[in-house]
């Protein structure tokens, strides 16, 4: 660009009185006019492009093991429970609502909470892309694997039967017996495998339009027989209902788990990192002991308790 053909000496006109060519090197370069300009484009160049891999690299997000554009709200499906979501006075909480609430907090996130009453329908909706999560009390099956993505387990719980009803002390009383569900659930395929098990009929209700609260509710005015719902839900609902028998379990333990579109991997792999991180938490543990361990004190005892002095 700025080349001679030979030494300069002291009478060519781009040799200056310090004795050093003119632009000879870099640094002469930008002390002139053009060079000062071109200095200040490179200078702006610079800067955008630092700032653009600022905006664009993956930044430090308190354990993300997976990264999607912040910002996004989380669209949040929530059945209204007390394992869920509940209004308390003039606050609103429920062990999933405080949790996803807590995790929101933690990580960043922006969550919208939709209150829903049918399972069925919030998980059709999920599958269309109306909301992103669906919570509910909703056991992780093998069957369902195949139309969603289920989250790291969240807690653990199993199923129960309610009835106003003492005489039912024992899954074998059950035969012949009416029993409602709520539709859609995989409660409902629990209870097909336990009429199997026990050689005999047992007649299912499936109710599409009510939750599960609502199916408690329902029993204890004694408009249906009997009902099976989540021990959780049931433990916490019998604390205003202790004539409501919930001693008979009809399930193993079982995770729960939130479930997620299983087309949108990097939300639900997301989830899974901060569930992951969440439950080593002291906001984890206190969850735990003021929703479930209740719960799970009740479990206990019933197991210990002999047929005939179970409540």
């Amino acid at each position: 660009m700025y080349q001679t053909t030979g030494p300069m000496t002291p009478t060519d006109p781009d040799y200056k009185t310090t004795g050093r060519p003119r632009h000879g090197n870099l640094a002469d370069f930008f002390h002139g006019p053009r060079g000062g300009i071109l200095l200040s484009l490179i200078l702006i160049a610079v800067g955008v492009i630092v700032s653009v891999k600022s905006c664009s690299s993956p930044v430090a997000n308190n354990g993300y093991e997976y990264t999607r554009a912040k910002g996004d709200t989380i669209n949040v499906a929530i059945d209204y429970s007390p394992m869920s979501l509940y209004r308390y006075g003039d606050s609103l909480a429920g062990f999933n609502y405080e949790m996803m609430k807590q995790m929101a907090t933690l990580y960043g996130d922006n969550v919208k909470f939709y209150p829903i009453s049918s399972v069925t329908s919030a998980l059709d909706e999920l599958k269309r892309g109306v909301y992103d999560v669906v919570i509910s009390d909703y056991p992780l099956t093998s069957s369902r694997r195949d139309s969603f993505r289920f989250t790291e387990p969240v807690y653990l719980d199993r199923q129960v039967l309610i009835s106003l009803d003492t005489t039912v002390r024992s899954r074998l009383d059950l035969a012949g017996k009416e029993v409602w569900t709520v539709g859609g659930t995989p409660i409902a395929e629990r209870l097909r495998n336990l009429s199997h098990e026990i050689g005999d009929t047992i007649i299912l209700r499936h109710d599409s339009i009510h939750s599960a609260e609502q199916l408690f509710m329902l029993t204890a005015m004694g408009r249906i027989p009997r009902a099976v719902i989540n021990e959780a839900k049931a433990t916490r609902l019998a604390e205003d209902y202790p004539d409501v028998n919930l001693a008979t379990p009809v399930s193993f333990t079982q995770f729960q788990s939130w479930v997620v579109n299983k087309d949108n991997t990097a939300l639900a792999d997301t989830l899974d990192a901060q569930i992951r991180r969440f439950k080593t938490t002291p906001q984890y543990s206190t969850l735990v002991e003021r929703y479930l361990t209740s719960a799970a004190a009740t479990a206990a005892q019933t197991d210990s308790m002999p047929a005939s002095s179970a409540p």
